[in-house]
């Protein structure tokens, strides 16, 4: 009698069952699971921040600067101080542009009148300089010449305290009253537009 043929992807009837996998190693396969899921994650979330973290955008047509809130509730714009990139808080209680002293080096401001600045923390000795220009915007945007800086106030992220980074060697500033008054500012919603007077 001939042999019946046996359907194709179908083990030998020989064959032995998959051995179960031992106990010890389930945990580690979901650690294992578990931790790539955190990964996938973790570069998801810096992926996001780094898409809505943008600081501003010029238009041309329109002649303004838009500028949308970011996660802390403040309102950034890039720009440079004669031709140092910064990346400027809008701070409408500044009475002047503030910056680092690390800035004030890269920038070329040396020397500048001593000043006492009254801070949230409290006062502060720092002096004052003028910078040959400010730029507001990608270039095509504002440009301001002849502006005094007040020197020696450390901002972060928040533009309080210590110097940091936002983009590999950026540094950040203040930009207070003395260019905001330049400038009509109107917010609607979460976006902050200046146009020049």
């Amino acid at each position: 009698m001939p042999r019946l043929a046996r359907p194709p992807g179908r083990p030998p009837e020989s064959a032995a069952p998959a051995a179960p996998m031992p106990p010890g190693r389930r945990p580690v396969r979901a650690w294992a699971i578990w931790l790539a899921w955190m990964a996938v994650i973790g570069v998801l979330y810096l992926f996001m921040q780094n898409m809505f973290a943008r600081p501003s955008v010029f238009i041309a047509e329109a002649g303004e600067l838009q500028l949308p809130r970011q996660r802390d509730g403040h309102f950034y714009v890039e720009g440079a101080i004669n031709r140092t990139p910064v990346i400027f808080m809008i701070d409408t209680g500044a009475s002047l542009v503030a910056i680092s002293e690390a800035t004030a080096r890269a920038a070329g401001l040396e020397g500048g009148a001593p000043r006492t600045f009254a801070t949230a923390g409290g006062t502060r000795q720092g002096r004052v300089q003028r910078a040959d220009a400010i730029s507001l915007g990608a270039p095509g945007g504002f440009v301001l010449r002849d502006i005094e800086v007040g020197i020696g106030l450390e901002m972060g992220s928040s533009g309080r305290q210590r110097q940091k980074g936002q983009r590999g060697q950026t540094s950040h500033a203040l930009l207070g009253q003395n260019v905001l008054r330049h400038f009509h500012i109107t917010i609607a919603g979460d976006t902050m537009r200046l146009q020049r007077k």
